[in-house]
């Protein structure tokens, strides 16, 4: 009977730590790919904003616990072409862009690189 959980153990284990390790790789992919990609200036639209709010407990040694939270922030841009495309901003920027806003999206790959609006 040990034998099962010291299996199911090390199976999980290598499990989660392969999940890491593909995570970790497929990240660094994108990266690559968006630093190989060409910095790009388009005329594009504000369509839509969204967050998305992780939630994390941590526990100390004592046993005492807390709670953090942090949000990731995308906007949704459409281009001339009708084409749209989701990209991850900061949180200040999140809040300076309004839906219909109209001006130059600037980006690279999957890279926010800024957004200047047209008056």
């Amino acid at each position: 009977m040990p034998d099962i959980f010291f299996g199911m153990f090390f199976l999980v284990f290598f499990l989660a730590l392969g999940m890491i390790v593909f995570s970790f790789i497929k990240g660094i992919g994108q990266w690559n790919k968006n630093n190989h990609s060409p910095r790009l200036t388009v005329e594009a639209t504000v369509v839509a904003k969204r967050g998305d709010v992780s939630h994390h407990h941590h526990q100390d040694a004592n046993g005492i616990g807390h709670t953090s939270s942090s949000t990731t922030y995308y906007v949704t841009f459409q281009v001339a072409s009708g084409d749209r495309m989701e990209l991850c901003v900061g949180g200040p920027e999140y809040g300076m862009l309004v839906e219909g806003d109209f001006g130059d999206l600037s980006f690279q790959g999957t890279r926010y690189l800024g957004f200047q609006r047209k008056v």
